[in-house]
């Protein structure tokens, strides 16, 4: 870091009020010399803060007499300070929202413990005897060529893991590092073991589900350099690394990259932008590419499974079947499992018993006091909110008319869990959703013992879609591929082509597989594809299809969301920034499902200039900040929302 003997620093103080953002004016004291990137510790109206310094100054403002810095408390690279300065404007943010995500409050060293990469990771796998020529040739470009964004593309099973991590191997000899990134903690797990049985003790692991003492321990292996390889979900992109040779996004079609609270980055933007800074290579790996990377990336291709075919697939239509979730011949196909004592692989994205509490008297659907969505029945009676939590004990009469005529609405995780335990009493049943693993630790055991298990069924929700690789998965089944198919979401149609392809992925990797897709649109375009395995085809139909649309990757989305307890202040405060903003046609305001007890509404615009809106939207944002909190209400920029 630069050190320099100035009198003045600008400073961010690490608060979250949007009528503040901006930098301050402090006194460095001679004794501490610090540069950008460093964390200090200020006066801030009649209290203190963290702060981050950005500028190193000559002369004070006019008229101003500076307070001085009272000390240096760490410090990150000032590459970070860059990408988080980027990150404010680009998303429409606030410059201390985004340097608290490269500088997060860190609590003092109580104890030592092990690294958390120990607990969490499972077995990892030798490196194999030779590559194939298209793994060599990625390989080589991700090594030797010029820095850049490159997509790697090729079915599951083609060897995408092992391109990434022989260019890991190549980075660490020239004493470079790199980040992998994982659409969220389900992966963490295998990707850890795996890397760490290359590169052992030199990996570090970072996501949402440490304990804060744990985040401090590993940032402070890697700000040291012990550790030269981060693993984890979207905030290692921000680890505090230095030297970096290679990020990797795997599975790069996932929208759990998104964060859905401001600043609402996107991991994968951020991973190209961080590579643009430091000179690094960014490599985006996915079977099911989003369309966006399809379109704009340099391509890496490997084809085809090593050493296998891809599985068939068999289209189960449910609107000719008795049973449900347990059609006929996915029963058949799971005894032939527990003949076999077998693995299978279940998904059916919805947790719980069903998703909504009927009655058949007189039609009402148990809902949520405090959000505009049903209530979900679960195994132990209640039912529960999956926005805002709120629970209650199923009623044994309709409250609305006192019918005690009440349906159970569909299948969750939980009722397709009992119906096999009924049905298929010997298979071992691992389910795996929120609901049932709630730490890295439990999803890691749960892992191992379907890795260990004999005639075992792994059910769940998307998680289990989500590029694991168990020996001896001969069974791959969607339960109901349309759960996400009548979406109003303009995505809806690329994440079931998705679901159901990753899905497909997992069964006969090392023996002959099948794959069954229970469905009531047998002829959907995405079930369609993914029954042949199709992904180009696909992929060239959902471009023409957005390209006449204007969506993505043609132009990008903008959407500013209102809350507030009344729905017409929410919209009024919509109207007001919608007359502010200029240089493009803006939609809405429109209403949302209310959700916690909140109203909300959104403005959403399709534009070439995605940071021009963000930042007309932020600065208009920090303007209304003091009559908006009066009013109760809160407002957020999502630049390339996954949903609208």
């Amino acid at each position: 870091m630069p050190w320099a003997p100035v009198p003045f620093a600008e400073v961010y103080p690490l608060v979250t009020a949007r009528a503040v953002a901006r930098p301050f004016t402090y006194a460095v004291p001679e004794e501490a010399p610090l540069g950008v990137g460093s964390i200090v510790r200020v006066p801030f109206g009649r209290s203190r803060a963290r702060g981050i310094v950005t500028a190193l100054v000559e002369t004070a403002p006019p008229g101003i007499e500076p307070r001085r810095i009272e000390a240096v408390v760490g410090e990150v690279p000032p590459t970070l300070v860059e990408l988080a300065l980027w990150l404010a404007d680009y998303y429409g943010s606030t410059p201390a929202r985004a340097l608290a995500l490269v500088a997060p409050e860190t609590p003092k060293r109580r104890k030592e413990q092990a690294p958390p990469a120990e607990r969490q990771a499972l077995a990892g796998e030798a490196a194999p005897a030779e590559l194939s020529a298209e793994q060599r040739a990625a390989v080589a470009r991700v090594v030797d060529g010029p820095p850049g964004n490159l997509l790697l593309h090729g079915a599951t099973g083609s060897g995408k893991t092992e391109v990434y991590l022989q260019a890991c191997a190549a980075m660490l000899e020239r004493g470079l590092g790199t980040i992998i990134l994982v659409p969220e903690i389900a992966l963490a797990p295998q990707t850890v073991g795996r890397v760490r049985a290359r590169f052992g003790n030199r990996v570090a692991i970072l996501h949402s589900g440490l304990s804060d003492a744990e985040r401090r321990d590993e940032r402070e292996r890697i700000a040291s350099g012990e550790a030269r390889i981060v693993v984890g979900a979207r905030s290692a992109v921000f680890a505090p690394i230095r030297g970096l040779g290679l990020i990797v996004v795997d599975e790069e079609h996932d929208p759990s990259y998104k964060q859905d609270s401001d600043p609402r980055y996107d991991a994968r933007t951020v991973a190209a932008k961080r590579a643009s800074l430091e000179r690094a290579v960014a490599v985006f790996a996915s079977a099911t590419p989003r369309p966006e990377s399809w379109a704009t990336l340099e391509r890496l291709e490997l084809g085809g499974r090593i050493g296998a075919a891809l599985p068939p697939v068999r289209i189960v239509d449910l609107r000719r079947e008795a049973g449900y979730p347990l059609s006929a011949p996915l029963l058949a196909e799971l005894r032939r499992v527990a003949e076999h004592r077998g693995k299978a692989i279940l998904l059916l994205n919805r947790r719980g018993v069903a998703p909504a509490l009927h009655c058949r008297a007189c039609g009402t659907t148990i809902r949520c006091p405090n959000c505009d969505v049903a209530l979900v029945l679960h195994a132990d009676g209640s039912l529960r909110c999956h926005h805002c939590g709120h629970a209650a004990s199923s009623p044994a009469t309709c409250p609305a008319c006192g019918s005690p005529d009440l349906a159970r609405l569909g299948a969750g995780t939980q009722k397709l869990e009992r119906e096999l335990a009924r049905e298929l009493p010997e298979l071992e049943l691992i389910r795996l959703d929120a609901d049932a693993v709630g730490k890295p630790e439990e999803l890691a055991a749960s892992l191992r013992r379907f890795a260990a298990a004999q005639g075992a069924v792994l059910l769940g929700t998307q998680m289990v879609a989500k590029g694991h690789h168990f020996a001896g998965v001969e069974l791959a089944a969607v339960v109901d591929a349309d759960t996400g198919l009548g979406l109003p979401d303009f995505r809806a149609e690329e994440r079931t082509f998705q679901l159901i392809t990753q899905l497909a992925g997992r069964s006969g990797r090392d023996a002959p597989g099948r794959v069954l897709v229970q469905t009531f649109q047998p002829d959907a375009r995405p079930i369609a594809h993914a029954a042949r395995h199709d992904v180009t085809r696909f992929l060239a139909e959902e471009l023409e299809r957005r390209r006449s649309l204007g969506y993505p990757p043609f132009a990008h989305l903008v959407r500013i969301v209102v809350t507030g307890p009344e729905l017409e202040q929410v919209v009024r405060a919509l109207e007001e920034l919608k007359a502010g903003i200029s240089g493009t046609e803006l939609l809405g305001p429109a209403a949302l499902l209310r959700l916690r007890g909140r109203h909300r509404a959104q403005l959403v615009a399709k534009t070439p200039r995605p940071r021009a809106i963000a930042t007309q939207a932020a600065h208009l944002l920090s303007a209304a900040a003091p009559n908006m909190r009066r009013a109760g209400l809160t407002a957020v920029v999502d630049v390339d929302p996954q949903s609208v």
